[in-house]
């Protein structure tokens, strides 16, 4: 097998190395990656501005762009092959809920199903600077394996959330749905030594849907969350409504 792995933490975040040690298991690991911190670029796709790729050891190489970028060189440009799989992570922070949208480690393996390509997202539940990264890639080997093994349904990707835990702690994996979480927007504006005026957009601490069968619900008791997600976007429940529109 041939598989690609990339993220949105950079290059140098110690989950990707985890990742990558992990699915040697699984076959050949090519690793296509941000330079930097790219972390809630969403999907987003560089347009304006030229790309470039620094070889950093073999089989490891440093795009100046986002995940998605990363996705679309490896794929179009810099492998000989196509990967069979492609695997985003390992996250530094959970993408649960609504973050899903925000997230560059999720828009990765978006992008790579966009391609036809089956794709997993994980994420480990801690902004902790040290977390369980290890045990976090035996589970996204078992994932992956499952994956490789049982094939996932059309139009589907993966996105996985792992409790911060040694393997030993972790509960069940449950297959959940995407939760929901409440923001309170907040704008800080403050004033730089030079007396400019600055803003940093941030939020109040959210309330979380900590329901039953949601991505949530199985992070805060310590289950492996897998949500399966596809890209259609289209409220199916209001089609209806809106056809009876008189425009």
């Amino acid at each position: 097998m041939h598989i690609m792995i990339t993220n949105d933490d950079g290059i140098h975040a110690h989950g990707i190395h985890a990742l990558a040690e992990a699915m040697k298991e699984l076959g050949n690991v090519t690793v296509v990656a941000p330079d930097r911190e790219r972390s809630a670029v969403g999907h987003s796709l560089t347009l304006h501005s030229p790309l470039r790729i620094f070889e950093l050891q073999k089989g490891w190489y440093a795009v100046d762009g986002t995940p998605t970028d990363c996705v679309n060189m490896g794929i179009h440009n810099m492998l000989p092959f196509s990967p069979d799989l492609i695997v985003s992570g390992i996250n530094h922070g959970a993408n649960l809920g609504d973050d899903v949208t925000y997230s560059g480690t999720v828009a990765a393996a978006m992008e790579a199903n966009l391609m036809g390509i089956p794709a997993i997202a994980f994420s480990l539940a801690t902004f902790e600077k040290s977390g369980y990264f290890s045990d976090a890639a035996q589970i996204a080997l078992r994932v992956a394996r499952h994956v490789t093994t049982n094939k996932l349904p059309a139009d589907t990707f993966l996105n996985v959330n792992i409790p911060n835990c040694q393997l030993a702690e972790m509960r069940p994996v449950l297959i959940t749905r995407q939760g929901r979480r409440s923001f309170i927007g907040k704008i800080v504006d403050k004033t730089d030594p030079r007396g400019r005026k600055y803003f940093w957009i941030g939020s109040e601490e959210p309330k979380l849907n900590d329901e039953e069968g949601t991505d949530f619900y199985a992070i805060n008791r310590r289950h492996v969350s897998i949500t399966p997600l596809h890209l259609d976007l289209t409220n199916h429940k209001s089609l209806e409504i809106l056809a009876g529109w008189e425009f």
